[in-house]
């Protein structure tokens, strides 16, 4: 990982509708091939921060920087991976991950032949010509996450992109995102409200305070996942204490 930001959120503040305030006087640093989290209390604006990360939505004060530029809009070094899956109900699941490469301009074959390629990684080959209507979330899920490797974006923003699952298959999708990025070497800016998806997946753990948010504490795990398995992973001192860490500070906003 390096200590390089890719990512600055400077001074960043978001104010809804005159009144309410989402973010305030936001500072962070997201290293350059780091998955960091964006972890706190319901309401303390971690899908806004990362919306305004995307150039999704403006900040009311403050500035991103992406690799030293500011943010103005979306842009193709971010792919995000919504929440609700964001699928296009008429289009299949090759025409669906290859969307932001049609939008980009690319022929028919050559998105075909790199939406297979990245259907292929999540597991989803048999799949290629079925609707959303006929997924399961999890598959849905897959699609989402297919879309946003096919794009090659440097930076991947997920929005809680596992919080539809059963649980077997939330830590099934935890162990396969890891796999996938240790292969990609991408950047990832990751929401969850679950303080041991955190734990697990996490390189640098940024913990929002109550509404309005801002930067409570920066936590780092250092979790070596080298090797190892899922069970040994969660038996890590350095896991538990990080969980506990967690929770002695959330614990006061319930």
């Amino acid at each position: 990982m390096s200590a390089e930001p890719i990512v600055e959120v400077k001074n960043v503040g978001k104010t809804y509708d005159g009144a309410v305030d989402a973010l305030a006087d936001v500072n962070v640093a997201l290293p350059n091939g780091a998955l960091s989290t964006l972890l706190g209390p319901s309401g303390c604006g971690k899908t806004t921060l990362l919306k305004i990360i995307a150039g999704l939505i403006a900040p009311s004060r403050g500035e991103i920087r992406v690799k030293g530029k500011k943010v103005a809009g979306p842009g193709p070094e971010r792919a995000f991976v919504f929440q609700d899956f964001a699928l296009l109900p008429w289009g299949n699941v090759l025409r669906n991950v290859g969307f932001g490469l049609e939008l980009r301009g690319l022929p028919k074959e050559e998105r075909d032949h790199i939406a297979r390629k990245h259907i292929a990684e999540v597991g989803l080959t048999a799949f290629e010509l079925r609707y959303p209507h006929q997924l399961s979330g999890g598959m849905r899920q897959r699609v989402g996450l297919a879309r946003a490797f096919a794009v090659d974006a440097e930076i991947i923003l997920m929005d809680e992109p596992f919080s539809s699952v059963d649980e077997q298959t939330r830590r099934k999708f935890q162990e396969e995102l890891l796999d996938l990025l240790r292969n990609k070497k991408k950047t990832v800016i990751f929401v969850t409200h679950s303080i041991e998806e955190a734990a697990y997946l996490s390189d640098q753990i940024v913990l929002l305070s109550a509404s309005p948010g801002t930067v409570s504490k920066i936590i780092r795990p250092n979790i070596d996942r080298q090797g190892r398995s899922p069970d040994e992973i969660r038996r890590d001192k350095n896991y538990l204490d990080t969980v506990d860490e967690i929770w002695q500070i959330l614990k006061h906003y319930v």
